[in-house]
């Protein structure tokens, strides 16, 4: 590389030595085909080792999105690389709409879907899991296509990238809808804990957000859904009370960690799903961006347990973080999904760039969880061991079995695949 290449945050360094920059499908069918070991890249939103390999990368994002709308069949195919900001901005356009998005709208729909990524909500899956269609460049540099009903296929929306290098997908769409989101201050724990369920399910997606110090969430952000500007009917999904579980409404400008007010979606006006489902705006800078991330998904039924047990360690954590995130996922069959055949609840770390300290506190973090089989995303700083792996992923069998069918030679392994026992060692 003639320049050196981090993640999106700057906390990571990649160690290819080239990065191919593709602008057509056939651009990515050379790179496979001329190099040894390839992996593909998206906006580097990943914390870890997950996407590089000490050879070669090659990046879909400079490849045009070409949306197709299929309307009848209620799917939009993009190219892998798209961000999805800009397909939710497209779709909105025309009336329709995804069912969730990251709190990032700047993620690429590819990156984010093959490492696990998810929004928020009881009744919400996975990004992955609105995947109905793939269209992957094979080992042997062939573009080939695989869909829902295939066998094989549920171990291939979160991929890892391990078998291929995705340039289109295709996602199952909705007519579009309106969000509210509230913001409410200090959620009473006791109150969460207590009834965690109810909490979590209160409205169409709730994120909590907190530093686990003191006797109070911070912040919960509350996005209830409507379908059109005047509903206000229905378990009040369209309206927007003064109170939620004991916090009251922020009056507003609302504040998350250190990241300025301008840059989140707005509270406490209905608007266009495309602008509230996420937590960042899409015209703004996201997050923080100097920071290092964790996340830890647990069985929701445990959910409450778990959380008292990362409350322990609030004197540790607290000074190292950024703010943490605590959201609802529904159970799907995908084999390597955080969520998969559960109902999850996700706790998620945006820590400082203090490595050695955020190290430290990771594996306090992940000792207080190993009782709750908690799983660790993907694509975040994690100390989990192949082993425990394993166990916490029963359908893993499954998916290294099927990335070294699609790909015997290990082309598009690397070191986290085979460290994590998703692919063989070579």
């Amino acid at each position: 590389m003639t320049a050196e290449l981090r993640n999106w945050s700057g906390t990571y360094r990649f160690t290819a030595r080239q990065v191919v920059d593709a602008h057509m499908v056939d651009d990515v069918r050379r790179a496979v085909l001329g190099a040894g070991r390839v992996r593909a890249l998206g906006t580097r939103h990943s914390f870890n080792d997950l996407a590089d390999n000490g050879a070669t990368l090659v990046t879909v994002t400079g490849i045009p999105p070409d949306p197709v709308l299929d309307t009848e069949a209620r799917t939009v195919t993009v190219g892998a690389g798209i961000t999805y900001g800009a397909l939710a901005t497209w779709l909105q356009a025309r009336g329709w709409a995804l069912g969730n998005m990251g709190s990032l709208p700047h993620i690429s729909v590819g990156g984010a879907t093959a490492t696990g990524t998810h929004g928020s909500g009881s009744g919400n899956q996975i990004l992955s899991a609105a995947i109905a269609a793939l269209d992957y460049v094979a080992a042997d540099g062939e573009l080939r296509h695989a869909g829902r009903g295939d066998a094989g296929f549920d171990g291939m929306p979160v991929g890892l990238g391990a078998f291929g290098v995705v340039v289109r997908v295709t996602l199952d769409i909705e007519p579009s809808y309106l969000i509210r989101q509230d913001v409410y201050a200090a959620v009473p724990w006791e109150r969460v804990l207590a009834d965690l369920d109810s909490v979590m399910s209160a409205a169409y997606s709730v994120s909590l957000f907190t530093d686990w110090a003191g006797e109070t969430i911070e912040q919960a952000w509350v996005k209830r859904r409507l379908e059109t500007a005047d509903d206000t009917a229905g378990a009040g999904e369209g309206t927007a009370p003064e109170e939620f579980f004991g916090a009251r409404r922020h009056p507003g400008p609302v504040r998350l960690a250190d990241a300025p007010a301008d840059n989140l979606t707005i509270a406490g006006v209905a608007g266009p799903w495309s602008e509230r489902l996420p937590h960042f705006r899409v015209d703004s800078v996201p997050s923080n961006g100097d920071e290092i991330q964790s996340e830890y998904f647990v069985d929701r039924r445990r959910g409450a347990a778990a959380l008292a047990a990362v409350r322990h360690l609030a004197p540790l954590v607290a000074p190292l973080l950024l703010v943490s995130e605590i959201r609802a996922i529904a159970p799907d069959g995908l084999w390597l999904s955080g969520a998969y055949d559960r109902e999850t609840l996700a706790i998620h770390f945006t820590w400082r760039n203090q490595p050695d300290r955020v190290d430290a506190a990771v594996t306090e973090v992940e000792a207080a969880l190993a009782p709750f089989a908690a799983r660790p995303h993907w694509g975040k700083v994690n100390h989990v061991q192949p082993s425990q792996l394993a166990a916490l992923h029963p359908r893993l069998p499954d998916a290294r079995a099927l990335f070294e069918e699609l790909d015997p030679e290990g082309k598009f392994s690397n070191d986290y695949l085979e460290r994590t026992g998703v692919r063989a060692a070579r």
